[in-house]
């Protein structure tokens, strides 16, 4: 599934400084703007991953319901 974040990228003296504005937590930096940019997809990722873990670990063995939800922009 593909989703849409928001990245914005700031130049800090020599660094990258990158984050998801709809994505709290998930910021990095690099010494490229390109290395930023991967940094920031993979700490996404992980955190996407680690929410989805943590949720599953709290709703287990209660009845639920889980659907995909596209949100319009």
């Amino acid at each position: 599934m593909e989703r849409r974040f928001t990245a914005v990228f700031l130049k800090e003296g020599k660094w990258w400084i990158g984050y998801i504005e709809e994505l709290p937590g998930a910021n990095t930096q690099g010494k490229t703007l390109e290395e930023t940019r991967e940094n920031l997809k993979e700490a996404a990722a992980l955190i996407i991953e680690a929410n989805r873990k943590l949720s599953e670990a709290e709703l287990e063995g209660k009845e639920v319901v889980r659907e995909a939800m596209l949100i319009p922009n």
